[in-house]
């Protein structure tokens, strides 16, 4: 090939690959915003379902300050792989708050990283739990879905909860799944670390 036939190929495919840049970018950004709505409208579903008597749900700067130093502590407690994502204040129609909205995780699931999302009220009380992410086996961890396992977390006050295997759980535990003790743990611990937060971390 002559020295000019090979210029010529090269500003070609440099033409190719700019404008498939272009293309790229601009399909980027034409789902960009639409997937951010979309996601945001997800997430307020979840925190509607733990928290039902709220109508927003609002970031604070002074809970999001103290996230960072929660974790901090949570990693020196015996709750495994466990953090708080965010937190929100659970809000009425009149901004008056009624508690708070946390996203907290935990990546000891047997499905590796479960995702929740916790309401609780000002005093701890929790509200529910939501899942956000769970990748756990059908028939089993994935039993963490049904609300005959979610609704145990609803109005339980405890500094911490422990998970009980055969049934007869007591104030301070929950009923394990049948053949997924690792996920009923790792679900448990992630809501460990949001009563942590609230009971430790918020104007500390």
């Amino acid at each position: 090939m002559s020295k000019s036939g090979f210029m010529k190929d090269a500003v070609i495919l440099f033409a190719i690959t700019l404008i498939s840049g272009f293309l790229l970018g601009g399909v980027y950004q034409l789902t960009k915003k639409p997937i951010e709505i979309a996601t945001i409208k997800a997430n307020n579903k979840a925190y509607k379902a733990v928290f039902n008597e709220a109508e927003t749900f609002d970031p604070d700067d002074s809970l999001t300050a103290a996230v960072e130093a929660c974790n901090t502590a949570l990693a020196t407690m015996n709750y495994g792989n466990v953090a708080v994502d965010t937190v929100l204040k659970a809000n009425d129609a009149n901004k008056n708050q009624l508690g708070y909205v946390i996203v907290a995780h935990s990546n000891d699931s047997y499905g590796g990283e479960v995702k929740i999302s916790v309401g609780m009220k000002e005093d701890g009380t929790v509200t529910g739990i939501e899942f956000l992410t769970i990748s756990d086996t059908p028939g089993l961890g994935l039993k963490a879905k049904e609300d005959d396992f979610k609704n145990q977390y609803a109005g339980k006050n405890a500094e911490a909860l422990t998970v009980k295997k055969g049934g007869g759980a007591g104030e301070t535990e929950i009923n394990a799944i049948s053949g997924a003790t690792i996920t009923s743990s790792a679900v448990t611990n992630a809501v460990n670390a949001a009563l942590y937060f609230v009971h430790n971390c918020i104007n500390q």
